[in-house]
């Protein structure tokens, strides 16, 4: 072999560093092992599109987050001066004015995602939330953003059908689990290969006694009409007051034992969810098994919404600390980060390809 000086050896090893290697400055990411957890539902954003700069976030997640599923709230407060005054209502409970679908979203967070280091960029995976599912053209957003920003995203949603005192907000048309324009959408999600995090109760706010939840059989019959679709169905459907529905772990079980619903997963987030799964020994205990049993279907995720600190930020997942107690160690491995890097780099693969077949050169 040719002898190479060994000056040029140490100027080929010092520019690998440069090009590859971490920023001058700042320590290496640790491995992933290293982690507690990662957060399958953030909101970057909050009602009035304002939030935390992405930046100071990667920070606040520090060494104990790995990776985040990261979008906005696809939903604008409308500030009212006839309902309001001179109040500004940065939430949907402060106000009696209707909410909007706000499609700048996506692009808000595909800016701030392009603006991280390429490490940085490896922990975070982008979902589109900028459409509105009552609208037939809202695949052809999805595309329109998958086409404008390539590299980005890796799913869609948080997205709401159905949810407790906001539905019948949003300004339009109501969302419907049995609209062609969610079919089409979602056809379009499992063709490209996109996550699907879409919120919907479980059943109505203070339904009547004896009352059929009408939601879970429209919910069961869309999930079975997209079997090619990854869902997280977020929260296990439960809300504010929308508490669990008689045999609501029974209705989990015959979907997650379903071979027809393989492609369903359920994320854990948010601290109304938790005050539910707490709520005694015996229901800690009943989530506990049914999670045990079904590992690789369950998700943790935080659902906060703009936080300023770590303590605020992690808040729901130390809330939900007795929760992986009761797992073993194996099903809280998977439920607090092994299920989400499967998901989510299986989505980024497909995602990638599609675009690579889809994207001409000169629009990359």
């Amino acid at each position: 072999m040719r002898r190479v000086p060994l000056f040029l050896v140490v100027i080929s090893l010092a520019a690998a560093a440069w090009a590859f290697g971490p920023a001058v400055g700042r320590a290496a990411l640790p491995a992933a092992s290293a982690y507690e957890v990662n957060d399958a539902h953030f909101h970057l954003t909050n009602y009035v599109q304002e939030g935390t700069n992405i930046h100071d976030f990667v920070r606040i997640m520090g060494n104990t987050v790995g990776r985040v599923a990261l979008f906005g709230i696809p939903l604008q407060q409308q500030w009212s001066y006839g309902n309001t005054g001179d109040f500004a209502p940065t939430y949907y409970l402060q106000t009696d004015a209707p909410l909007y679908y706000y499609s700048f979203t996506d692009a808000f967070i595909a800016m701030a995602y392009r603006s991280l280091s390429a490490a940085d960029r490896a922990r975070f995976d982008p979902m589109i939330t900028g459409f509105n599912p009552t609208d037939m053209y809202a695949a052809d957003h999805v595309r329109r953003v998958l086409t404008t920003f390539p590299g980005v995203f890796s799913g869609i949603g948080e997205f709401t059908i159905h949810k407790e005192f906001v539905s019948a907000k949003i300004a339009g048309e109501t969302a419907s689990l049995t609209n062609r324009a969610l079919d089409r959408l979602l056809d379009f999600a499992g063709e490209v290969g996109l996550i699907a995090l879409i919120h919907n109760d479980i059943d109505a706010p203070f339904p009547r006694p004896g009352l059929e939840p009408y939601q879970v059989v429209q919910l069961r019959d869309l999930f079975l009409r997209h079997p090619q679709t990854t869902f997280i169905w977020a929260h296990a459907g439960l809300g504010r007051v929308v508490r669990p529905v008689p045999d609501q772990l029974g209705i989990l079980e015959r979907a997650l034992s379903s071979p027809a619903l393989k492609n369903l997963h359920i994320d854990l987030s948010w601290d109304q969810t938790a005050k539910y799964i707490l709520a005694s020994p015996e229901a800690l205990k009943a989530m506990a098994d049914l999670i045990n049993r079904y590992p690789d279907r369950f998700l943790f995720g935080t659902d906060e919404v703009a936080p300023t600190n770590q303590a605020a930020y992690l808040n729901v997942y130390r809330l939900y600390a007795p929760l992986f107690a009761r797992l073993t160690p194996a099903a809280s491995e998977q439920v607090r980060k092994g299920n989400y890097v499967r998901l989510f780099d299986e989505a980024r693969r497909r995602v990638r390809a599609w675009e690579n077949d889809n994207i001409k050169d000169g629009t990359r």
